[in-house]
Formats: structure tokens, sequence, C-alpha cells
């Protein structure tokens, strides 16, 4: 693998070196727009789907799927074809997107014009959180000045080329973060996750092509379109390329979004970025990708494990959408899991059993071994449950709902032997 490089500049936070780039103004002195005209006029769709492909990049939204590859899967022989942009971010430790939407909106709006182009897709909906109200009025004033630029409408740049963007608010639901509830939510049905095959590629929104990708991933790809795959593929690994938003929090002295370039090591981004541990706490474990992940045993071999989509899984967890959640050695894990059960039994759209039944006895069971009226057989129990629900929900969530408690069983014992 190779070793990650340090880049002096920002891909996805550029806010930070760049003054005022959420300004239009601003943002097209910097040359904003230009790739998107160059890609309407000069480029052919199957050309950037290449492009992106050649990259690298993979979705940040937690799957790591190549983008370029998921795009090459959408059925040419149906139309017409939609985007769908997954912005309801509600992964407990997760904020990087609504950074990049708030403060760096125009990248972000480039990059999902250009991909919309890509795809063949006249429509983009970006599919906002509930509690991003304030947030989805500002885009959709950024989308009426796009309009007004006439970088949005038809016949763009004299091309037979017309696009336009709408935004979409949710109810603030957990699982319309999944993409086929995020599309049953759209069309205005029940939030609940549909069967796979057909994937959305095939079968999406209003039973035609779509693509559904994370806001952070399509932040991407303008710049990747105007600098070329072999400048992308300069930072990162040899498997991993690109820079990723680290979302830092928990029992940290510093937590907040930092941009890294996949590979980097969790040492360096709890110790170098996020300041170290509150009061010198000792480390204990690390959430990698939120709620929903695996709790990492937190020693050197862990610290210093690059934080790359290939590498992570050597330590029984996945990087995800690399929400780094701290734990120091205050924390017992028989709270952890009750939290995060009470979490996931709270979303649980309930349309599968092992799902809606599995994460009902969870929280019971968690909330006895939490306050002391349980044995270890109640905790056996946990484990047992955990393990039958695995491999049986009709979508993620069930899955992510045991991984906290099955890795704090079997890699903090001595929590559980009070």
């Amino acid at each position: 693998m190779a070793e990650h490089k340090v880049t002096g500049h920002r891909i996805l936070l550029r806010h930070r070196d760049i003054p005022e780039i959420g300004k239009f103004e601003v943002y097209t002195a910097q040359g904003g727009f230009d790739t998107f005209k160059k890609v309407v006029t000069t480029m052919q769709p199957a050309d950037v789907k290449k492009l992106v492909l050649d990259s690298g990049l993979r979705g940040r939204g937690g799957a790591g799927f190549p983008t370029g590859r998921k795009w090459m899967f959408v059925d040419d022989n149906n139309w017409p074809h939609y985007l769908v942009v997954n912005a309801d971010e509600s992964e407990p430790g997760t904020f990087k997107d609504r950074e990049i939407m708030e403060r760096n909106p125009w990248q972000f709006l480039e990059g999902i014009m250009c991909s919309a182009f890509a795809i063949g897709a006249n429509e983009i909906y970006i599919y906002l959180r509930g509690e991003f109200w304030q947030l989805a009025h500002e885009l959709d004033r950024q989308i009426g000045r796009l309009r007004k630029e006439k970088l949005l409408g038809e016949k763009l740049f004299g091309s037979d080329y017309s696009l336009n963007i709408f935004t979409h608010l949710g109810a603030g639901a957990y699982i319309c973060g999944e993409e086929t509830a995020l599309l049953n939510s759209l069309e205005g049905v029940l939030g609940q996750p549909r069967l796979r095959p057909p994937f959305p590629p095939a079968v999406g929104l209003y039973d035609k092509p779509t693509v559904v990708n994370n806001v952070e991933t399509l932040a991407n790809v303008a710049l990747i379109l105007e600098k070329g795959a072999d400048w992308y593929r300069s930072f990162g690994t040899t498997e991993s390329a690109g820079t990723k938003v680290f979302s830092l929090s928990g029992r940290v002295n510093k937590p907040g979004n930092y941009e890294l370039p996949l590979g980097a090591t969790y040492r360096e981004l709890i110790y170098e970025y996020g300041g170290g541990i509150i009061d010198n706490k000792k480390i204990k474990g690390i959430m990698s990708a939120g709620a929903s992940s695996a709790v990492i045993i937190a020693n050197d071999e862990a610290l210093d494990t690059p934080m790359a989509y290939e590498s992570v899984p050597k330590l029984g967890a996945d990087l995800g959408s690399a929400s780094v959640i701290i734990l120091d050695e205050t924390v017992d894990m028989r709270w952890l899991i009750n939290k995060t059960i009470h979490f996931f039994n709270h979303e649980s759209c309930g349309k599968c059993t092992p799902c809606r039944e599995g994460n009902y006895w969870m929280r019971h069971l968690t909330e006895r071994i939490w306050h002391g009226q349980s044995d270890q057989s109640d905790v056996i129990l946990l484990d047992n449950v955990a393990k039958n629900m695995q491999g049986k929900c009709l979508c993620a969530l069930g899955e992510f709902s045991t991984m906290a408690v099955v890795s704090s069983i079997e890699r903090f014992p001595e929590d559980f032997k009070a």
C-alpha cells in the first residue's frame, strides 16, 4: 500500500484556505463553473464517467464503492435519468457534509451539475435532513442565482443539454439516509427500504435509472475534472485515492472536521490535529464510523493504522463515513451500547422483523445491564440476539445496530463482568 502524501491545500474544505469562497463572485474568480461549461460544451458523458473512474474516487457516504463504476451501471435503455444527492446527514458523529454545503456551496453545486451531465440526468434532487431547513433555504437562493447566471435551465451554453436542481427536506428520519428509503421518501411514500435488486441505477426514483451519491463524494467531482485523475490520485493511497473529511468527536481536546489524505493514521488525527485526549486520560476505544461502527481497541497497532478503505477492516471495523468518535478510560462500554441501541431502536423503521424485534430486545437488555439489574446471562443473551440479527435485516440499519454491541462484549469483557 502506498504511503499517504500530505497535501498543502484542501480539496473539499477550501473555505479554510480561500476567504469568502462561499460568495459567488469569489468562487467564479477562482475559475468556478468553467469546468461545468467545458464539460457541457466539449465532453461526452462517457468521457466524464471514465475520468472519475480513473481518479479512484470512492463513495464518501460510508460504502466506499467506486463512484465512476456506480455511474456506469445506469441503464441507458430507460429514460429519464435522475441524480439524487444524499444530504440526509444523520449518523451520530458525522457533520462534514453540512460544513461543505454551508461554507463551500458553489463547489458542491458545480460538482453535482457535472455529475448529472455524466449520467445523462436533467434533474437533480438534493435530499436534506429535516433539521437542515435553513440550509435548504440558502441552497434555494443559490440555485436561483445559478438560473439567473444561465448556468441552469434550458439548452445551456447553446447546447442541447438542460438541467435543473431542486431541494427536498426530509422529516428527520435516520433510515432515510439509506438510499432506497430516501427515494421512497422523495416520492412521498413511507421512508422504508426497498428490496434489492433491482438497484437504483436500474430502477430508482419514479422507477427510472437513478444515481444516489453523498454530498462529500460529489463535491470532489469538479476539481477532478479540472485537474485530472492523476492529480487526484497523488493524494491518498493506491486503493483509497484523494482526501477525506474526518469528523472527529468524543473525548478529544479539539473536535471538528479535519481534511487529510486517506492513509493518515488515527494517531495523527487524534493527537496532532485533535490535540489529544481530554485531561490526558488514556485512550480506550475508537468508533471509526459513528454510532454504526464496531469499537476498535485503541492500542498502538490501531493508532498507527492508516485510515483507508483497505486498512481499517483489518481492525475489525470499517472506515465508513469517517466519523471518528474517541472513547477514553472513563467511558463504560455498558453505557455506550445502551446509548447506541436506544438510538437504533428509535430509528428502526420496523419494516423487517429482525431489526424491529431485535432492537426492541437489545434495548431492554442494555438498559438492565447498564443499571446493574442483570447478571452474566443477560450479557450472553444480548450477544446472542445481536449475532442472530446479523445478515438477516432488510437494510444496513439492523446490521449497524449490532456492531457496537458485539464488538464491545468481545473486546472489552471487563466492562461487563461487574
